[in-house]
This record gives C-alpha cells, sequence and structure tokens, in this order.
C-alpha cells in the first residue's frame, strides 16, 4: 500500500454549502492540514483589492490543493473564482496549487455522470478540458481513501500541464438563475 502524504489543502466553497466543508473537514481531520478561511477570518468591510491579498497571502499561500465544492450556485461567487485565481498563481511568494473540483449533492449534475460546463465556476472550466487537464471535477465522496488519492494526484499534477488563469477576475458576483449557469 502506497502512503500519501498529508497535504496543505484550501477548501473554496459558497457560503450556502458551508456543511460540506465542515463535513470533508471532519472526514479528512487526519488526513490533510486545512488551510481555508474561516468564518470572520477576513472583516468584509475590506476593500476588494486588501481582500484578494488576504485570501493569497494569508490563506492560499501555504497549501499545496485547492479543492472546490461545487454546489448550485458556486459558479457566481467572485470569492470562489478569486480564490482559484490565486491558486493557479505560481509566484515567489505562492506556490501553485493542484485543482479539483467536487459536484457536490443538490447540484443540477449531480449523480448524472458528467456535468456541463456552464454549471461550475469559469476558471475551473477552464482548466479541465483536453487530454492533459490541469483540474479534475469529480462526485462528492465521503471516502476518506478515495479523496486522500485524489488530492495527492491533484498534488502530483500541480506543476504538469499549464493552467489556464488568463479569464479576467469577478469583480462582483454574477447574478443570474443559479441553475442556469453563466454567461460571458
Amino acid at each position: 500500500m502506497t502512503v500519501v502524504p498529508r497535504h496543505k489543502v484550501f477548501v473554496s466553497f459558497h457560503s450556502e454549502d458551508k456543511h460540506f466543508k465542515d463535513a470533508i473537514l471532519e472526514i479528512m481531520e487526519y488526513d490533510f492540514i486545512d488551510q481555508s478561511v474561516g468564518e470572520d477570518d477576513i472583516d468584509d468591510s475590506l476593500a476588494t483589492e486588501t481582500v484578494r491579498q488576504k485570501i493569497r497571502d494569508e490563506f492560499i499561500r501555504d497549501a499545496t490543493v485547492t479543492i472546490v465544492l461545487v454546489g448550485k450556485c458556486t459558479w457566481q461567487r467572485k470569492h470562489v473564482d478569486w480564490e482559484i485565481g490565486s491558486s493557479l498563481r505560481d509566484t515567489k511568494f505562492n506556490s501553485r496549487c493542484g485543482l479539483i473540483g467536487m459536484l457536490l449533492p443538490g447540484h443540477p449534475d449531480s449523480g448524472s455522470g458528467k456535468f456541463s460546463l456552464s454549471r461550475i465556476p469559469p476558471r475551473l472550466a477552464d482548466n479541465i478540458s483536453g487530454e492533459d487537464p490541469f483540474a479534475f471535477v469529480l462526485e462528492w465522496s465521503t471516502d476518506p481513501n478515495f479523496l486522500r488519492q485524489w488530492i495527492h494526484h491533484a498534488f502530483l499534477r500541480r506543476y504538469g500541464a499549464p493552467p489556464n488563469n488568463s479569464r479576467p477576475q469577478f469583480k462582483r458576483n454574477r447574478s443570474g438563475i443559479c441553475s442556469a449557469g453563466w454567461k460571458d
């Protein structure tokens, strides 16, 4: 049996899906080190660029893998977009993270075996296509062995295929019916 190291993981999610974040942290308590933003870690009154900088420099900076919990409204959230963008950067102070999306129960495509690119965060969608994608989208799982293996796989791929981080960052949350998807 291969021993998988304990990785530093940043969990990105829409606040309405916080119970899934709590569940994955409980399931993986001894398998990874949580680098995620907690409640009240960032003051809502801060300027946009300050919030982006705090997310990047205080939370994602030491992470090696980012898991995006993809609920029905996650595709339109500016903080999720910023967190994915920061995870894809590779700079002197912030190394690139591996990237995994997880379709949550309740997502319109959950359990179908496939998903619509318009129902996942656009920056994540930009990184899951082609023969050698940078990122992967999986179904929600509570199996720690499954999660451990995919987290390690994402960690190993973080310097494989180059990520696509060319999309402009969201300036605000996207609007519209959550299940309809995003439009450029």
